[in-house]
């Protein structure tokens, strides 16, 4: 069986073809109008992943994501009818691992939604609600090996974070970004890099998302945003990760 998926949106067409095209693709899907009826599904399915739109009665798309990250790091795709960027900078900064904006290509919803079930580790022959942490191809365990660095340590397969001593809350999309900067301490990505290597697509130039990932990283792993420890820019390039203290 497919993995779970909530979708919320007021426009019953958006719904009907996510719906369908997702189906297709083996997933269980279920629907809300509302924020409300959003939230009741999150906490009654735990879904693997949630598509909200940013627009919706009783309770926006930006509530519902806010309300999920003060307890769960559960994926969360937002849809926006609007492409200016503050919106898109709003959602990415209150949680979401991700964006669109209508009107969008179902086939390219369904592309990202499996590219980050993929990477959470989600296998398609796991019961709804329940995430695989184990029995993965050699290869991927292989490449699981924990990263450490002075006060700094990634745990692939258990996707789990820890700076300082203290294990960090991280969304699958800050995860997938920090673990690629780890695996090659000192290499200088640039932001577009980072969206074809994490997002595996590029964003016809906009590199704001990077860029807001890169900011949440630091506010939530670095003693000191403002002068971080590991994550480093190089102006007019991109960012690294510092392999000062790489203990690996």
């Amino acid at each position: 069986m497919g993995a779970c998926i909530v979708v919320a949106d007021d426009e019953r067409n958006i719904t009907d073809v996510c719906r369908r095209y997702l189906e297709r693709e083996g997933h269980q899907v279920w629907v809300a109008e509302n924020g409300e009826e959003a939230i009741r599904l999150w906490k009654e399915h735990q879904p693997d992943l949630l598509v909200l739109d940013l627009m919706m009665p009783k309770v926006d798309g930006l509530e519902v994501c806010d309300t999920i990250r003060q307890t769960d790091d559960t994926p969360i795709i937002m849809l926006t009818a609007r492409g200016e960027e503050p919106d898109r900078l709003l959602g990415l900064t209150m949680g979401a691992d991700d964006y669109m904006t209508k009107p969008f290509s179902p086939r390219e919803l369904v592309l990202r939604i499996n590219n980050i079930l993929r990477r959470m580790g989600r296998r398609n022959d796991s019961s709804c609600g329940e995430r695989d942490l184990g029995n993965k191809p050699l290869e991927e365990a292989l490449e699981g090996k924990a990263i450490h660095f002075e006060g700094l340590s990634i745990f692939p397969q258990e996707r789990r974070v820890a700076a300082l001593g203290f294990d960090i809350e991280l969304t699958v999309k800050e995860f997938d970004l920090l673990q690629l900067l780890a695996t090659y301490p000192g290499k200088v990505f640039s932001r577009s890099q980072l969206l074809n290597q994490v997002w595996d697509m590029a964003y016809d130039g906009d590199t704001t998302t990077v860029t807001v990932h890169v900011r949440r990283l630091r506010e939530k792993i670095e003693p000191n945003p403002s002068d971080p420890t590991w994550i480093k820019t190089v102006w007019g390039i991109g960012y690294k990760l510092d392999n000062k203290g790489n203990t690996t």
